[in-house]
This record gives C-alpha cells, sequence and structure tokens, in this order.
C-alpha cells in the first residue's frame, strides 16, 4: 500500500508541471503579485478547429441527409490521431441536448430514435460527418459536431430544416379546446408535429395569415398575421407573429400549429355516384391498397405535388376537405390553399387516399 500510495503522489506532482501531453501544449503565467500563484493557463502550440456548414441543410421526411463535419489541427500533426467524436441535438434554447451519437475510430453508438439511423462518415482523414437515414419530423433542428482529442474539446453547430408546411389545426370539438399534451397528439394522429417557432415564422413569411392562438412545440403560444386587423391584435401593430408567450400545458386551451413535410407516397382521390359515408370511404381506400389520408398528408400533397382536386373528400379525422393548387370559379376563394367543410355529421362525399410508394 505504501508503494502505491507513494507511485499515485509521483503521478500526481509530475502531472502538476505537465497537465497533459498530446501534442498539445500548456504554460502557466504567474500572477502580476509574484505570490508564485497561477494566474493562467494559456495554450500555445497546435490549434484544434472544428467546422460545419454556415448554411442550412435542407432535408424532408423519410430522406437520407449528411451534416458535414470536418476538423483539423493548426499545425497538421501528420496521420490521423484517435480522437472521440460526438454528435447532439440542441433544443432552440439551447439549454438542453440530446445525445446522438458517440464515436471512437471505428466504434460508435448511437442514442434514443437514432439507433439504427445514424452513422459517422469518414471520408477521409479530418472528417467527421453525420449521415442521418429515414428522416423523421422530428429531426429538424439545431446539432452540435464535438470533437474531442484528449483535453482539447472543439465543436460547432449544424441546422438542419426539414422541407415542409404549418398548417392550424382544430378539433371537431371546436376552437380552443387542446391543452399543450393534446396539441401534440392531435399533430401526431395527422401525421405531423407540433411545429416550431422558425417553422411557423417561414410559414408566415409565405403568406400564412391565421387569427387563432395556437401552441408551438416549445410550449408558447402564438399565431402569424399579415393583415392586421381589429379582431386580431389591433390595426396599428405591424404584420408578424403574435405571442401569448409560454402558456401552462396542461390548464391553458387553444389551437395547433402542425407541421408536416414531404410525402414518402402518395395522395390520391375516390369517389362514387352516390358519395361515400366515412365509414365507405375508409374502406374504399383500403380496397385500393391505402388508407384513408391525414390532414398533414393532404397539406404536403397539395404543396409539394401540387394536388388540385376542386372536390371535396374525407380525411380520417373526420373533417372533409379539398386542395386548390389554382384558384377558379366554384372552387373557393381566389387565392390557393386546403378549404374545408368541417367536420359533418352526416353527407356523402369522395376520399382522399394516401400510398406509399
Amino acid at each position: 500500500l505504501p508503494l502505491l500510495l507513494k507511485a499515485t503522489l509521483l503521478r500526481l506532482a509530475s502531472a502538476s508541471y505537465h497537465p497533459f501531453y498530446n501534442g498539445f501544449y500548456y504554460n502557466h503565467i504567474m500572477n502580476d503579485d509574484g505570490d508564485g500563484q497561477d494566474k493562467v493557463d494559456y495554450f500555445s502550440g497546435t490549434k484544434l478547429v472544428v467546422e460545419t456548414s454556415k448554411d442550412p441543410v435542407y432535408s424532408y421526411n423519410g430522406a437520407n441527409v449528411t451534416l458535414p463535419c470536418h476538423f483539423r489541427y493548426e499545425p497538421d500533426l501528420g496521420p490521423k490521431r484517435k480522437i472521440r467524436i460526438k454528435w447532439s441535438k440542441l433544443r432552440d434554447d439551447y439549454t438542453k441536448e440530446q445525445d446522438v451519437m458517440v464515436a471512437i475510430g471505428k466504434t460508435y453508438m448511437a442514442f434514443g430514435d437514432f439507433k439504427g439511423r445514424a452513422h459517422i462518415r469518414q471520408a477521409s482523414r479530418h472528417e467527421a460527418s453525420l449521415v442521418i437515414s429515414d428522416v423523421r419530423l422530428k429531426d429538424d433542428g439545431k446539432y452540435r459536431c464535438e470533437v474531442i482529442d484528449g483535453l482539447e474539446d472543439e465543436s460547432d453547430v449544424i441546422d438542419l430544416r426539414l422541407q415542409g408546411i404549418v398548417f392550424p389545426y382544430q378539433p371537431p370539438r371546436g376552437q380552443y379546446r387542446l391543452n399543450f399534451h393534446e396539441a401534440e397528439q392531435v399533430c401526431r394522429d395527422q401525421g405531423a408535429i407540433l411545429a416550431n417557432f422558425n417553422q411557423l415564422f417561414q410559414a408566415w413569411s409565405e403568406g400564412l395569415d391565421w387569427c387563432n392562438a395556437g401552441w408551438l412545440a416549445d410550449g408558447t403560444v402564438q399565431y402569424p398575421i399579415r393583415l392586421p386587423r381589429k379582431p386580431c391584435g389591433g390595426v396599428h401593430l405591424a404584420p408578424g407573429i403574435r405571442s401569448y408567450g409560454p402558456r401552462h400545458r396542461h390548464l391553458h386551451r387553444f389551437d395547433a400549429f402542425c407541421f408536416s413535410s414531404a410525402l414518402k407516397g402518395e395522395v390520391f382521390y375516390l369517389d362514387r355516384q352516390a358519395g361515400m359515408t366515412l365509414e365507405e370511404a375508409k374502406q374504399s381506400c383500403q380496397d385500393e391498397g391505402a388508407e384513408i389520408a391525414r390532414v398533414g398528408q393532404l397539406y404536403s400533397a397539395w404543396k409539394f405535388l401540387g394536388l388540385d382536386r376542386c372536390d371535396a373528400g374525407w380525411l380520417a379525422d373526420g373533417s372533409v376537405r379539398y386542395p386548390i393548387a389554382t384558384p377558379r370559379a366554384n372552387c373557393g376563394p381566389a387565392e390557393p390553399g386546403v378549404r374545408t367543410f368541417g367536420f359533418p355529421s352526416k353527407g356523402r362525399f369522395g376520399v382522399f387516399c394516401y400510398r406509399e410508394r
């Protein structure tokens, strides 16, 4: 035991003169008082630099995407060193990180929803790019690429944005009936997720104008206004995103802003001469090897595939809607959009079906 203790103390003493050696060098600077206390350690010699794309990387639901990340040493240290690579997904406010993947050499481990979908691409000596397959709606966001070499730890952040559409949603019960958790669920039920602020802002910049407040993914309640008017914050406020700020996730009730991305399949319309009830509509889709379309799928088909049909059809939530890409007489307002008849308790209509490709 005394010999072991002595060896440990010797190593600790040695470390006080050379805190770590891995090709990097640290100098101790004495403070101005000359009392023998260290003022600061400064780094000299080789510098580790990590770089990702400064521009966002765009993808869509179901696609494969690569988030580029490269590192280098200044000056170059020659042959590749055995470093640790860590990828994390950030919250919008940077307060919390979700582990995505850790890699050391050719050994790596992915976490959570990224298991089986993520790996590191190391096509070159100093590459640490992240490859995500079968991209999902909630993959949208900021990612941190972190490279660790001994005591050196450098990182950079890259933005993954999904091409998609934001749509406001009210349940059959009517306006302002959803708490935050119910809003999350109704968006999932429609093949979507709660939109984040950046997605809502993008939708507003593309023309979304909606006077009803809705939940966003961060627990805030907001709504986009292009044309200021009295019931929507007043005529004297500039156009923009109106915000109620964070609301109580259980007690307060609003609508929801959902986000859906491009589709892996197709939406098509079926009809019978006499129309169909909702149950008949669901069966008709199944007979075609499909399922009745969800609201998010209809919006995505309208936005990304140019779906244009001036015939009303059932959707999975019991609503009746139709998409118009080219406005014309007898097909609703003069602007493109998805028209709605609400949630009729009875009636016979066609149906929109969705089928995977």
